[in-house]
């Protein structure tokens, strides 16, 4: 008996720590990716649909984020973390107004999430909690994001602590407690840009 619940409790703290990757290369293109949701934080239209890429560093296909609205949003379904990690590769690649893309997590719903972002137009790196439907800026920093060219955009989270690093350099590490308890990961953009996401991994934290 002891045995066997020592199996179960190894079983959970695998499962616990195990990482996932999607490439969205298994999903049709032109369409919507199974087993995601999509919309919008505030008002807009936006378009997330699986694209190919002949650029995509797991080719062939693309997650594109082609339409338009205050702060547009698609989080994988059946996820629940609380401490763990977000990554995405994306490329922004047009925007008047913004050229962003971000990774979002402990996303209860669409008007509750933490979201950090990358900006090309603005060359810089954001961390912000969404609570509410209102958008709050926890830290802006300088950082180089050349539009057309794709970027890695990676978020470690466990309790208060927040550490986010772009292209492999960590840019924002410290704590906050806006919004705690497990809760789904996606991706994120803003206002007009057009964006597109690859290799979205995310994975939970072992317990301590």
């Amino acid at each position: 008996m002891k045995r066997n619940a020592l199996i179960v409790v190894m079983a959970l703290v695998a499962l616990d720590v195990a990482a996932e990757t999607i490439g969205f290369d298994e999903y049709q293109a032109g369409a919507l990716a199974a087993g995601w949701v999509c919309g919008v934080t505030g008002r807009g239209s936006p378009k997330w649909t699986v694209e190919s890429d002949a650029t995509a560093p797991s080719r062939p296909n693309v997650l594109r984020q082609s339409g338009s609205g205050t702060y547009p949003w698609c989080v994988r379904q059946g996820v629940g973390i609380a401490d763990g990690f977000v990554e995405a590769k994306f490329k922004p690649l047009q925007g008047k107004e913004d050229q962003a893309g971000g990774v979002v997590w402990r996303w209860k719903d669409g008007d509750n999430y933490y979201v950090a972002r990358a900006n090309a137009l603005e060359n810089n790196l954001s961390l912000y909690h969404t609570t509410r439907g209102s958008r709050r800026t926890i830290l802006y920093v300088n950082a180089p994001v050349a539009v057309n060219a794709w970027h890695t955009l990676r978020v470690e989270f466990n309790g208060k602590r927040i550490k986010v690093s772009l292209d492999g350099k960590k840019y924002i590490d410290l704590e906050d407690d806006h919004i705690a308890g497990p809760g789904t990961v996606g991706v994120w953009t803003k206002a007009d840009s057009v964006s597109v996401f690859d290799d979205f991994s995310w994975g939970g934290a072992p317990p301590q």
